[in-house]
């Protein structure tokens, strides 16, 4: 694939995936595909759950700031706050260099940065790490502690993270969500989900207290090794925060596009 190719690879990934994981939290959830913008909105305390994101390939400055605009206004009519996701590589590269301004005009503030990456890179082999024992989630005790992690790693506060999966039928059925367990806690987590002819990797942390010990590398791999045995696909996409950028490449992944992930301003 090229470049742009994968950036819309990357964009669209977001979309299916969140589709998929915003009405498994709310019947009703916004999920609106708009000239130009995609809304994923849930509108629930887990702000990874809300999200707009801009789709035209090739948008010069003008129609981009024209977009910001209309994103912003989706974004201040819900009740709980989230992020407008931006795939740089999409804008033609006139827009790039006046996207902070136009942000800053439309009235967005930078949040933090993330990566698009892909890999064709399946089957792994079925990891293994001295430290950890892998367990699928498959229980509301399972998918609480999946949140908490979540909520640690990433600085939410746990209630935030529980709303955002409690009681998800989807992610102890089609998400092959895994807990790497430390003499019997859990300490990470990751999970794939298929999408598309495609293994999407999500929500990966591991508890601070237990970070740079390879923790979050060998739960992806068990994640990955498990979705791909169980679907035969091939190819996985997923995005990555910056702190995460580094685990993935070790694994095979190659980076994308830069991400740039924007709330309201105050």
């Amino acid at each position: 694939m090229t470049g742009r190719t994968e950036s819309v690879e990357s964009m669209e990934q977001l979309a299916t995936v969140w589709r998929a994981m915003v009405l498994d939290r709310d019947a009703d959830a916004d999920v609106r595909d708009l000239p130009g913008i995609a809304v994923r909105w849930a509108d629930c305390r887990f702000a990874f759950w809300n999200c707009v994101t801009l789709t035209e390939t090739g948008a010069g400055a003008e129609l981009v700031a024209e977009r910001l605009g209309r994103a912003v206004d989706i974004m201040r009519a819900k009740e709980h706050p989230g992020f407008l996701w931006l795939f740089e590589d999409l804008l033609d590269a006139e827009a790039r260099p006046s996207l902070a301004s136009a942000a800053d005009k439309a009235g967005l503030e930078y949040a933090f940065s993330g990566t698009g990456m892909a890999a064709d890179l399946l089957p792994v082999p079925e990891p293994v790490h001295p430290d950890l024992t892998f367990v699928r989630v498959t229980t509301d005790e399972h998918l609480r502690a999946y949140a908490d992690i979540n909520s640690l790693g990433y600085g939410f506060p746990l209630e935030e993270g529980r709303d955002g999966l409690a009681g998800s039928a989807l992610w102890k059925d089609k998400v092959h969500a895994y807990l790497g367990l430390r003499g019997g806690i859990p300490v990470t987590c990751a999970g794939t989900v298929e999408a598309d002819g495609r293994l999407f990797v999500v929500l990966v942390a591991t508890d601070p207290r237990w970070q740079r010990r390879g923790y979050g590398e060998a739960v992806t791999r068990k994640a990955l090794y498990e979705g791909a045995r169980a679907t035969g696909l091939t190819r996985a996409t997923l995005h990555a925060t910056a702190a995460g950028a580094p685990v993935y490449p070790r694994i095979g992944f190659e980076p994308n596009s830069p991400i740039h992930f924007y709330g309201l301003k105050d």
